[in-house]
């Protein structure tokens, strides 16, 4: 029986587009099984971070002996890293679907060799999650760019698995960034990160986190580049992230050009059942549209296929006020 929902993203064959990211909710073997169970088409592990595997790599084993705060702090972290090799090997046991692993970093360094041992665990594909701030009064530089770039490049120089970079949208030449990073080896891009969220307390004057979870609102920005990029750059694989609540969602990024789609605030709300349920109304949609495959619908609304592309690139609400206005 063919499977409608079928899709390929960075190489990677997925019995349905919707990819759980990389959280608390991809932490352990037993979890990411309940996940697949639930109907998950691909499952991000929990990220593990750039310092702690510089701590192992860069601290001498001999000192750990030590009985200080720090040491103990520095010994907890690099234990990690060998239950996050465990976490992929026990994970691809358990699952069928592909298994990605994930890193956050910021910088291209000695880390960059752990993903060797990634691969060799078993990981079916890695995904870069980096961000760094530019806070420094230096001038318009490609700083962040270079960094993005750097990174991948260096990785891709070591595995031969898929390689997918998250990216954020806090960039002045987005589609020239995916250019860019096809040409260092990304497989396949994420548009977009969502980061920590500050807030402030006004009565104690405290910084704070802000809202955890994202809004279904989030995924604005998420509907405008996806359509841009993928027109612009067909054989690259996308997927789409940030305020997807729902299977409507994840079928107007399938629209926009998207192959996947990933998760995380709405399964933290609802539980692993919204998957069946995202699952269940993109099925019914393709069969009330009579669209067989994704494939079939995937780009239909990106910028190359619209008859006015200012659709996806209008900035401004002159034309919705103007409207209102007459009424």
């Amino acid at each position: 029986m063919t499977n409608l929902l079928e899709t390929k993203f960075a190489g990677l064959n997925l019995p349905n587009p919707i990819i759980i990211a990389s959280s608390g909710l991809t932490g352990t073997p037993e979890k990411n099984k309940e996940l697949e169970k639930a109907g998950a088409g691909a499952i991000i592990l929990q990220s593990i971070y750039e310092e702690q595997i510089e701590i192992q790599t860069n601290q001498p084993a001999q000192t750990f002996s030590s009985e200080t705060d720090e040491t103990n702090r520095n010994i907890k972290k690099s234990i990690q890293i060998a239950d996050y090799l465990q976490l992929i090997q026990e994970t691809k046991k358990r699952c069928h679907i592909p298994v990605i692993a994930s890193v956050i970093c910021h910088k291209a360094g000695n880390w960059i060799n752990f993903v060797r041992q990634v691969e060799m665990a078993g990981a079916d594909a890695i995904e870069l999650n980096i961000f760094a701030l530019s806070t420094e009064n230096k001038g318009y530089t490609n700083f962040l760019e270079r960094i993005y770039l750097q990174i991948t490049e260096k990785v891709k120089a070591l595995i031969s698995i898929p390689i997918i970079v998250k990216i954020s949208k806090y960039f002045s030449h987005i589609v020239q960034l995916a250019t860019d990073l096809q040409a260092a080896g990304a497989n396949g891009l994420v548009l977009f990160n969502r980061f920590y969220q500050p807030d402030i307390d006004i009565h104690r004057l405290q910084i704070h986190s802000g809202d955890v979870f994202s809004s279904s609102t989030d995924i604005a920005d998420t509907l405008r580049w996806t359509p841009i990029v993928s027109s612009k750059h067909p054989d690259l694989s996308l997927a789409s992230c940030t305020g997807i609540h729902d299977w409507e969602g994840i079928i107007k990024c399938i629209l926009s050009g998207a192959s996947a789609a990933e998760i995380c605030s709405t399964v933290y709300l609802h539980g692993n059942e919204i998957i069946s349920v995202m699952k269940r109304g993109i099925e019914e949609w393709m069969n009330l549209m009579n669209f067989r495959s994704v494939g079939e619908f995937k780009g239909k609304l990106n910028t190359a296929c619209l008859a006015d592309p200012s659709l996806h690139e209008r900035n401004q609400f002159r034309k919705y006020f103007s409207d209102r206005d007459t009424e």
